[in-house]
């Protein structure tokens, strides 16, 4: 074998990982720039958003957002985790993270959830999400609060909109 075969042959066997090309982040808002953290990770989600209609400050009756319940999968498709209320992202590997926001912009082209830019509060057990300082929720579609029927017959009622987006968790 060559020089050049054997240096290519380590390269595959134990680089592969190490060279594989980091997932690209769409274009981002200002708001959502996440300075040097890089995305390491793209995760499509598909899932709801669930909204209570209750009486507000005011005293009207509003839809309220009370949280998201979807199914995390690679970009293959293959389930790897769930996201649930927290906001929580628990992987299949025993990894688990919980979100704080920091910053949003509305979605481009309007009537889908907002992207968001989100810092890590807590950690739980290891995995390849509790690698993340920071998820950015993009690329959103549907998700957002129902326009009519939350009024003082349906108070307490919930409404479950579908959604899907993307996470990108960085570091």
């Amino acid at each position: 074998m060559s020089r050049t075969t054997i240096v290519a042959v380590a390269l595959f066997a134990f680089g592969g990982p190490a060279l594989a090309q980091a997932p690209a982040v769409p274009e981002l808002p200002a708001a959502l720039k996440p300075g040097e953290l890089k995305a390491y990770l793209a995760v499509p989600a598909k899932g709801v958003q669930i909204y209570a209609c209750n009486k507000n400050a005011a005293g009207a009756y509003a839809w309220t957002f009370k949280g998201p319940v979807a199914e995390l999968s690679d970009t293959a498709g293959k389930t790897i985790g769930k996201h649930y209320g927290g906001p929580t992202w628990e992987g299949s590997d025993g990894g688990k993270v919980v979100g704080t926001f920091k910053a949003s912009a509305p979605a481009p082209g309007g009537n889908a959830i907002p992207w968001l830019l989100l810092d890590i509060k807590s950690r739980d057990g290891s995995g390849q999400f509790t690698q993340a300082a920071a998820i950015l929720r993009v690329s959103t579609v549907g998700g957002t609060a129902p326009a009519t029927g939350c009024d003082e017959a349906h108070a307490g009622a919930a409404q479950r909109v579908p959604y899907t987006a993307t996470y990108y968790f960085l570091k």
